[in-house]
């Protein structure tokens, strides 16, 4: 195994991380949060705008952001976004960026990706493991995590009482709630207390949560979805999964266990899915059926010796080239997506659907065809289509989310504590 380091080269943004909702809606959180919250969001505020956009006196404003800066919580420097010609400098808040750091770390099948992020959600510096591809233990992935983790910290020169908490994704079925992991294509171990194991293992608070939940969250808190109040994420990878926000939040499910769209079922008694059950929508797109039906369209001996990526790399150059075999199997799976999409549409209605994940590189997935065909499979169709992007991150997105998950479990306990 090899652990990579990577120092971070994100210059520091007064753009603020975190969703971005309406005041209105900030329901069944105290106001000293909604200040801390706000501030985050806009990454840079003065007083004067924070008390406009809550909707509260300045002096309420000046009370609480006293106690937030006794507290180490928010920070006080130069305006960038006003000038002045005479008088004092314009003074404006940000989040003192030490008043917390979180790792997020996003464990998947041949490498494991780790992000460190300050309390303000500047990313501080990366570290990737790669690993042997095959299923695991619990007992080895959380080795694994740890070497990512401390290689990490080393080179922050960090130690794990310094983290406040660790945001940990994989696919599968996790309870976010409860920290339990029901199942994982990772693992050899079923129904797990994931979330304490890593606890006990690493001497930190730990979150837990399915990957696709972590790539909708830094969606949510760094990408395309911070000012939307609604929105879909579904993910091709080695599965299909499927992530919704509603009102600004992540929606989860009354289980923490909803939001499978790779395991809903398309084909009864088809095709064998990972989970092991059959006719699953993933069983038809993800990359192990991909490589289940290159074998028709791949010389033979290639098929018997190529890694699966490799593969998968193999049958889209075939595609590209013109072979008619391997054209098909991409045809098939975009197919079988548009039907996945227009159930999404069908359900939910989501103004915006962000395609992400290492697959979105096969743009026959996504093509105009496939679309159009998901607009036809759409009961609404007389409305406009359904607005669809594509957003392929790279690892580092998962890990963003997983960080993004650390920092929304503690800024209740942050904005709340008692000097």
């Amino acid at each position: 195994m090899n652990v990579e380091i990577t120092q971070s080269q994100v210059a520091e943004s007064p753009d603020g991380c975190g969703p971005i909702r309406p005041e209105s809606e900030a329901t069944g959180t105290s106001l000293r949060y909604r200040v801390f919250e706000c501030v985050r969001s806009a990454g840079q505020i003065s007083r004067i705008d924070l008390a406009k956009k809550l909707r509260v006196s300045p002096a309420s404003i000046t009370a609480l952001v006293g106690e937030l800066l006794d507290l180490g919580l928010l920070q006080e420097s130069s305006d960038t976004t006003r000038s002045s010609t005479r008088g004092r400098p314009p003074v404006a808040l940000s989040v003192q960026p030490d008043a917390g750091y979180v790792v997020g770390i996003k464990l998947s099948r041949a490498h494991h990706t780790a992000l460190l992020v300050d309390a303000a959600g500047q990313p501080l510096a990366q570290a990737s493991l790669a690993c042997t591809p095959r299923k695991r233990t619990a007992a080895q992935m959380l080795q694994e995590t740890g070497q990512v983790l401390d290689a990490l910290l080393d080179d922050a020169n960090l130690a794990r009482t310094d983290i406040a908490c660790i945001g940990l994704g994989m696919p599968g079925m996790i309870d976010h709630a409860t920290g339990q992991m029901v199942w994982s294509p990772l693992l050899t171990d079923v129904d797990l207390p994931l979330r304490r194991l890593a606890e006990d293992a690493f001497g930190v608070p730990v979150a837990v949560d399915n990957d696709t939940n972590l790539v909708t969250l830094a969606e949510l808190w760094f990408g395309k979805g911070r000012a939307m109040a609604d929105f879909a994420v579904v993910t091709i990878e080695q599965g299909v999964g499927m992530g919704l926000v509603i009102n600004h939040r992540l929606y989860r499910g009354a289980g923490s266990l909803g939001m499978e769209l790779g395991h809903t079922k398309v084909q009864m008694d088809g095709a064998l899915c990972q989970c092991g059950q059959r006719g699953c929508l993933e069983a038809y797109i993800a990359d192990y059926a991909l490589v289940r039906e290159a074998s028709t369209a791949l010389d033979s001996t290639n098929y018997d010796t190529a890694a699966p990526d490799v593969m998968l790399q193999q049958l889209y150059e075939q595609a590209k080239a013109g072979n008619e075999a391997a054209r098909v199997i991409f045809r098939r799976a975009g197919r079988f997506l548009a039907l996945g999409l227009a159930n999404v549409v069908n359900l939910f209605d989501p103004p915006l659907i962000i395609l992400s994940g290492e697959r979105m590189q096969y743009d026959y997935l996504y093509a105009d065809d496939v679309l159009r065909e998901m607009h036809a499979l759409a009961l609404n169709r007389d409305a406009a289509p359904q607005k669809i992007e594509t957003h392929a991150w790279g690892d580092l997105m998962w890990a963003h989310g997983a960080a993004a998950l650390a920092l929304s479990e503690i800024a209740d306990a942050m904005a709340e504590r008692r000097s």
